[in-house]
């Protein structure tokens, strides 16, 4: 009876499970090239969006800049209650009063144009421009740094790619030989042992499968994220990077791109034009300010007289101000030493950051040069491994070898396997590192 009892609820529960599916996050593929790698970056980074903010916000800033030579206009419109007024003696004696008009009414309108500010206006304006400059050349790094990054994560997917392809090989391989191992063995030309240790190898093949697999799904993860890709996007390289023929210009070539194009250079080069401009607006504090000013006043009544008159007055002017402040002379000095020296300043910075990329870009093309030897060396380490182990395995199975120089062979023939396939992928990490040294990426 029990068992019947729980039957029914068994079926019931199997019931509800089939009527409400757990669905579990598929697993997709994508497809795709370091081009298409660098369009996500710019479409998906939150940093460089910040950054095009920050580029509007610079435009704003210098639209408020030249909006100082326009004129200065400003106007005023009052109308108030009078009461009547009185008059006395110093002394405070003979008391007159008069009846005045109670209604008054106030109109101004002044316009002031400069003419001349010693450079300050344009000083203002040149700088709100170069500020605009600097912040375009922080996105053009920030974008920079950020396909570098993820360039690497990019190209570590496809290390770790071709090293998983290199060991299933080696795997399968392994597992050939077990079995030709285990067939002499029924023959009895070799012992337990041998098959042992072949399959403590293959144990360890396996094991450092497992540990490829994984850190590819963490870097996988990693761009994923970076990217902002949904993280169960499995992204699938683009291979023939690996064929490519990249550029072999001279280290000049590049020294002379990187001198024009590297964030840093162009960063220094704003920087000197910004101090420049420092400079001359703390000039313009000890120079005279000219201007054209015009204003038109409309009042009623007229009070200046008593009794007040009922009538309204207008008066009006036109004429040129000079202005100058004579403390200048005394209270900026060191202003203008300061802005000098900052100058000076900016020129050694120029000159620090070019040397700077010199370096970097001389070891970036040595690095990238270096990478095609190695890749040549790697392929001659394969042909000789591969060689050395058709070798050992002959040996091995006319009996003129142990196991343990198959083992030993096998290992050198996977470790070169593994290290071109790193050297394939190194140049294209070189050839990217050049570009980034230079600004180009």
């Amino acid at each position: 009876m029990n068992f019947n009892q729980d039957s029914k609820w068994l079926f019931a529960a199997l019931l509800m499970l089939s009527a409400f599916p757990v669905s579990l996050p598929a697993q997709t593929e994508k497809r795709m090239t370091v081009e298409q790698l660098f369009e996500l970056v710019e479409q998906n980074n939150k940093t460089l969006k910040t950054k095009t903010t920050e580029l509007e916000m610079a435009d704003a800033d210098i639209a408020t800049a030249r909006s100082q030579r326009f004129p200065d206009i400003n106007t005023s419109l009052s109308v108030s209650y009078l009461g009547d007024i009185f008059m006395t003696d110093r002394d405070f004696s003979d008391f007159t009063g008069y009846s005045s008009p109670h209604l008054g009414n106030t109109f101004a309108l002044e316009a002031r144009q400069t003419v001349y500010s010693g450079g300050a206006i344009d000083a203002g304006v040149k700088m709100a421009e170069l500020q605009k400059q600097q912040a375009e050349i922080d996105r053009e790094q920030i974008r920079g740094n950020r396909r570098f990054t993820v360039l690497g994560q990019y190209l570590d997917i496809c290390k770790l790619a071709n090293q998983i392809t290199v060991y299933k090989k080696n795997i399968e391989l392994t597992a050939r030989l077990i079995d030709d191992i285990k067939a002499k063995q029924q023959e009895g030309l070799a012992l337990k042992n041998d098959i042992t240790r072949y399959e403590l190898q293959m144990q360890t093949l396996k094991l450092s499968l497992t540990k490829l697999v994984n850190l590819k799904k963490i870097t996988n993860h990693q761009l994923c994220n970076a990217l902002g890709l949904d993280t169960n996007i499995t992204i699938i390289p683009d291979v023939s990077i690996a064929d490519k023929q990249y550029g072999m210009e001279g280290e000049s070539y590049w020294q002379n791109v990187a001198a024009s194009d590297a964030p840093l250079m162009k960063s220094r080069g704003i920087q000197k034009q910004m101090s420049l401009q420092q400079e001359r607006i703390a000039r313009s504090e000890m120079l005279p300010k000219v201007a054209l000013v015009a204003a038109d006043n409309f009042n009623g009544p007229i009070t200046t007289m008593v009794p007040p008159i009922n009538k309204n007055l207008n008066a009006w002017y036109v004429g040129v101000g000079v202005s100058y402040s004579i403390s200048s002379l005394f209270k900026n000095n060191n202003n203008v030493k300061k802005s000098k020296l900052a100058s000076r300043r900016s020129d050694e910075q120029y000159s620090e950051a070019a040397d700077a990329v010199n370096d970097a870009v001389q070891a970036a093309y040595t690095q990238y040069l270096q990478s095609y030897v190695e890749l040549d060396t790697e392929k001659k380490n394969v042909q000789l491994a591969s060689q050395n182990y058709d070798v050992v395995n002959n040996r091995y199975l006319n009996q003129l070898a142990l196991v343990t120089d198959m083992v030993d062979a096998s290992n050198l023939k996977l470790k070169a396997e593994l290290q071109e396939s790193d050297a394939r992928i190194n140049i294209v990490f070189a050839y990217y590192k050049l570009l980034y040294m230079a600004g180009n990426i």
